[in-house]
């Protein structure tokens, strides 16, 4: 997956194009994303107890990952994401890790 929870992403089409915003959940076996505060719908609840009200609840629904893009967080720029090797020193040993690169400033996300 090139884009991880937590991630500042930004939407590049729907309603919210334009806007960015902070990845609260990832659905892979869907291909989306919910994003915070973005892309927000509207459900009405019915009241479950005898005088007890019903309510509407807004909840960001979740986006299709062709439409939202990683920002980088070294550039602060929309960037497409590429995987690089790197070595980490694990217990004084040399491990190689995969790790998201921008394709814009060449560094690594994560």
């Amino acid at each position: 997956m090139k884009i991880k929870r937590g991630d500042k992403v930004k939407i590049l089409a729907g309603k919210d194009q334009g806007k960015t915003g902070k990845v609260l959940q990832i659905f892979p076996s869907v291909n989306r994303a919910s994003i915070e505060g973005l892309n927000l719908l509207i459900k009405h609840m019915r009241p479950r107890k005898r005088g007890e009200k019903g309510q509407r609840i807004e909840f960001p629904a979740p986006l299709d990952l062709s439409n939202i893009m990683l920002v980088c967080p070294a550039c602060d720029k929309p960037a497409r994401v590429g995987y690089k090797y790197v070595e980490v020193l694990k217990n004084d040993v040399k491990v190689k890790k995969k790790s998201r690169v921008c394709k814009k400033c060449k560094q690594v996300i994560d």
